[in-house]
């Protein structure tokens, strides 16, 4: 596995939080940034990887063909971890608590 490869997290976060929301308000709701935090965020890992993810024409931004594949392998991803760390930290919970 090649990390400089991979693109920025945070931008990957801002851009699964937008496609997920289906728009910018509603994932900078999400993430408790600002809506200005996730335009950058997008607009930034748009140039890092030198792809158009979002179709800006129009009122509404869309996703284009490659904003979908993108979409759909980090929606996964983050939700295997996010299982996987809640899993982790939800073995301690059926722990029972000892009090002497």
């Amino acid at each position: 596995m090649d990390w400089r490869d991979l693109p920025p997290l945070a931008g990957l976060r801002a851009f699964t939080a937008y496609a997920h929301s289906g728009g910018v308000s509603e994932a900078s709701l999400a993430l408790g940034v600002s809506h200005a935090a996730i335009s950058q965020q997008l607009k930034a890992l748009e140039s890092h990887m030198g792809v158009k993810l979002l179709d800006r024409t129009g009122r509404a931004m869309v996703l284009t063909a490659d904003g979908q594949q993108l979409a759909q392998a980090t929606q996964n991803g983050f939700e295997q971890m996010i299982q996987t760390c809640q899993r982790i930290t939800g073995a301690m919970d059926a722990r029972p608590l000892h009090i002497s």
